[in-house]
């Protein structure tokens, strides 16, 4: 792995906002609407959006309420998009929890005696051969809902064809906020979005970093950019840039390049926005370099992947807090039967999967055979109560779910002290 260094002084690099989110909240071939004041100078005018999605809520007006249910179906089948197998590195923890719902509701009836079946599809390719496999899924196979999809562009992969065969989707890991901005009515979001998170991010840097420099080490995945473009975002509205940004490129065989980098810089603190593989890989050469300021980073540090691949120096990362397992009694219970059953810890990918998945099946419950009313019952059973706490949708279907910093402790997801209600961050982060 090696990195790319970019120029990021302040004169030089300007957080813009990304044409695809403009194209969501904006709806093509819609004019925007002028409004002119009378305090303005002359020539001036205030363009307003046709349309904000974010307050708007997506609703479905079309048919397929009256359809009647199937006489007699052997089993209800759910569609899964993402891989089924539990040795995955990245998504094995989420088919594991899938499983172990839809198991669950089984054991408690199924759909009215009859048994909840996941059927899934999957490539490590989605825009190639996996759309097909959703296709599949959907018209063939005849599933009722769709439910997984480990990244944001397999969750926008689904969207797609859910908008186009009408049937409720719930994403449940999937932090892109953009999945929700197309006011696509059958797109349910469990996880808290970017947009929700880097602001939480932002604040941390600040707090250890108002007057003095950081450094920005950035992956080049989707989801990574994403973030990382809300993350500046937010900085900037706190009038604060890294002093350095650099990019981890997959496949590179060493760090040594980018190691000296940040020797020579010695930033307070480093922002990690990478996925769990890569922040691991970059963490550990982190510190076996005798580099130890403080890493607060994206939800990756906080997943399995990360601790596995960090051993002992996965120790005082921040993070965004996505769940805590200690923090009610549902989550662990939870994370008890997922460890008595599978002998694996679950993190929040797990988490969010498993209350995706009974989210759906109290849907499928509640308004019966028909993807339509599926789609209803799944918008106003909202809130419901999971493992990772209340699940609110907001107008455009995401989780309202606020976050707060994380940490982690004698290798155990944890709230920092901050979020418990203390002042202070890790030991370090402060610089002290």
């Amino acid at each position: 792995m090696a990195l790319k260094t970019c120029d990021a002084r302040p004169s030089r690099v300007i957080p813009t906002i990304c044409s695809s989110l403009l194209g969501a909240i904006i709806p093509a071939g819609c004019a925007l609407p002028q409004r002119s004041s009378a305090a303005s100078p002359p020539g001036s005018e205030i363009r307003l959006p046709y349309l904000d999605a974010r307050s708007s809520v997506a609703e479905y007006y079309g048919p397929g309420r009256d359809d009647p249910p199937p006489a007699e179906v052997p089993e209800v089948r759910i569609g899964w998009f993402g891989p089924a197998d539990p040795s995955h590195p990245t998504a094995g923890l989420m088919w594991l929890a899938a499983t172990m719902a839809v198991d669950e509701a089984n054991q408690a009836g199924g759909y009215r005696g009859v048994p909840f079946r996941l059927l899934s599809a999957w490539s490590e390719n989605p825009w190639d051969t996996g759309i097909a496999g959703v296709v599949r899924l959907v018209y063939e196979d005849g599933v009722w809902a769709v439910a997984g999809a480990p990244d944001g562009p397999a969750a926008h992969l689904v969207a797609q064809v859910v908008a186009k065969a009408r049937l409720p989707f719930l994403s449940s890991v999937s932090t892109d906020t953009t999945t929700n901005l197309a006011n696509v009515p059958w797109v349910f979001s469990c996880a808290p979005s970017d947009a929700v998170q880097a602001p939480v991010v932002a604040q941390a840097l600040a707090s250890c970093c108002r007057e003095k420099s950081f450094a920005l080490v950035s992956g080049t995945d989707h989801d990574s950019r994403v973030l990382s473009t809300e993350l500046l975002a937010a900085l900037a509205r706190l009038r604060m840039l890294p002093s350095t940004h650099l990019e981890l490129v997959p496949g590179a065989a060493s760090l040594e390049n980018h190691i000296r980098i940040l020797q020579s810089a010695r930033p307070t603190a480093i922002a990690l926005v990478a996925t769990p593989t890569e922040s691991a890989q970059f963490v550990v050469a982190l510190r076996n370099n005798g580099l130890d300021m403080p890493v607060i980073g994206g939800p990756a540090l906080s997943r399995r992947a990360f601790a596995d691949g960090t051993g002992c120096w996965a120790e005082g990362v921040v993070f965004p807090l996505l769940w805590d397992s200690s923090s009610n009694a549902g989550g662990n219970a939870f994370a008890s039967r997922f460890r008595d059953r599978y002998g694996r810890e679950a993190d929040y990918t797990a988490a969010y999967t498993y209350d995706a998945l009974q989210f759906l099946i109290a849907g499928i419950r509640e308004a019966g055979l028909n993807r339509a009313r599926i789609r209803d019952a799944v918008r106003e059973l909202s809130p419901q109560v999971g493992v990772t706490g209340a699940i609110a949708w907001d107008p455009s279907g995401r989780n309202r779910k606020a976050v707060d910093l994380g940490t982690i402790q004698e290798g155990h997801v944890r709230a920092t002290e901050r979020a418990q209600g203390g002042n202070s961050l890790p030991s370090g982060l402060l610089g002290e």
